[in-house]
């Protein structure tokens, strides 16, 4: 089982600074999933930047989220 995100903050060049409720701090880079129709309205960086923390995960709209175990395993 993966930690929850319970911090999100935005950082320059499609990129997220995420807290977990293990209390770990790692980067994760969003530019490699951009190219995937789901996530294609984050490139622009208004929507992007509306990145926030919903049931554990970053969510940008009901439409746009992310699953935790990819944001825990995959960042750092």
């Amino acid at each position: 089982m993966f930690p929850d995100v319970i911090a999100v903050e935005t950082l320059p060049d499609y990129c997220l600074l995420l807290t977990f409720a293990n209390n770990e701090q790692k980067r994760f880079d969003m530019k490699p999933y951009l190219h995937a129709t789901v996530f294609q309205p984050l490139k622009d960086p208004n929507i992007f930047n509306r990145a926030h923390v919903d049931y554990g995960t970053v969510a940008w709209s009901d439409d746009i989220d992310i699953a935790p175990e990819t944001l825990y395993s995959l960042s750092v």
